[in-house]
């Protein structure tokens, strides 16, 4: 028994030994074993630009639903984004428009008729039904439905909106690390016409929620690893104002050449120039702009590249630009109807460090097909599975 134990510890060290070797040629090393002692899952990697999952998989199902976050994880997303809102009595919900009427039932309902309403959103009157005029209850009785005509139809009317602590859960309960890439939406909006009791304010409660499920530390540091998360504002006040509340890496995003800011009123020139970029490198690890705004377009050609990503990478600050979509109407002629060519140019050419898209099954495949490094299902799941054997070998002689 004692040499059948020898001689299985023995194979299992010589076996270890080359898969760690393998394993450290060819990507940075992630102590396998370790995964096994705390229970932790496979980690985020961090070696290739981040694969974001724009609203969820919204190319497969409704956006910013259970089965379409649930479905980019599948896919292999790094992180999953959301855009947050609030209801009207003060929860905070996974929706995008401040008005329900796109992307849900709720004009069907006869009950809800008298809710609509015109308010002043970033200086543009809107009319419509608002999420800040429904109880949770109510949203929570709503459907919603997929927002371009050209998607897939079949899940409209079968799933309901989310909380962000739903959104949260789904994230943390994936069988390996993944991100959250939450939005702050409209926040001077939000602060006008939802009021909580305790006095604070719509950045104050994301927060508060962020840190009641554990998400602390600056960028890369073990904290973060563990559960990644970027926040994300067109609103370089709650950047700021969230930089007093918590360590956690912030992203600005930025709009079209002709929006200006949404709380200060600044041009896209000045929020882009190398100053501001000087300035808010102390609240903020990237910016996240409109693709159109790095690589401007016309007639759906593009043309030369800015030097946004350089003067970015100047300051140290990460890109992320939005919106990679795989249909024929968003990918430029230059690259043949083909989201592969996209991908290829913005990695390889433009050099970003994460995409916003609406398929993460795309760049997904992209980035393994491409990279010199194994994909995340291949080697480093093998030698953990190796791993898991053997520990069940050694285990079995122990008991007997």
């Amino acid at each position: 028994m004692a040499k059948a134990m020898a001689a299985v510890l023995c194979f299992a060290f010589h076996v270890l030994v080359l898969f760690l070797f393998v394993g450290c040629a060819a990507r940075p090393f992630y102590p396998l074993h370790s995964r096994f002692l705390e229970g932790t899952r496979q980690p985020l990697q961090t070696t290739r630009p981040y694969n974001i999952a724009h609203r969820g998989s919204n190319g497969e199902f409704p956006e910013e639903t259970l089965p379409a976050y649930k479905r980019a994880i599948e896919e292999g997303a790094d992180f999953i984004e959301t855009d947050i809102l609030s209801s009207k009595d003060g929860v905070l919900i996974c929706f995008h428009d401040v008005t329900l009427d796109e992307t849900t039932d709720v004009g069907k309902y006869r009950k809800f008729a008298n809710r609509k309403r015109t308010y002043e959103v970033q200086g543009v009157n809107i009319t419509g039904f608002f999420t800040v005029d429904f109880t949770l209850k109510e949203l929570q009785s709503l459907r919603v439905k997929q927002r371009f005509p050209y998607r897939d139809q079949q899940y409209n009317g079968k799933f309901s909106i989310i909380t962000f602590e739903d959104f949260i859960e789904i994230a943390l309960q994936a069988p390996r690390v993944v991100g959250i890439y939450p939005e702050i939406k409209n926040p001077v909006f939000i602060n006008q016409r939802v009021k909580w009791g305790d006095g604070k304010r719509f950045e104050d409660k994301f927060v508060e929620i962020l840190k009641k499920y554990g998400y602390q530390g600056s960028y890369l540091s073990k904290n973060w690893l563990k559960q990644p998360v970027f926040i994300q504002s067109f609103a370089p006040t709650s950047i700021i104002h969230i930089s007093n509340l918590t360590d956690l890496p912030k992203i600005l995003l930025i709009d079209d050449t002709t929006i200006p800011t949404q709380d200060t009123n600044q041009t896209y020139w000045e929020i882009t120039s190398d100053s501001y970029f000087e300035y808010i490198k102390n609240y903020v690890v990237g910016i996240g702009p409109w693709k159109d705004t790095v690589v401007p377009a016309v007639n759906n050609y593009i043309l030369t590249p800015t030097d946004l990503v350089t003067r970015a990478h100047a300051h140290n600050l990460q890109v992320h630009p939005y919106t990679y979509r795989n249909e024929y109407n968003f990918i430029h002629f230059n690259f043949h109807q083909d989201p592969y060519e996209e991908f290829d140019y913005w990695i390889n050419t433009i050099g970003v460090d994460g995409l916003f898209t609406d398929f993460t099954g795309s760049l997904h495949h992209f980035k393994n097909w491409t990279s010199n490094l194994p994909s995340d299902d291949s080697g480093e799941q093998r030698a953990s599975g190796l791993l898991q054997k053997i520990t069940l070998m050694v285990n079995s002689y122990r008991s007997r």
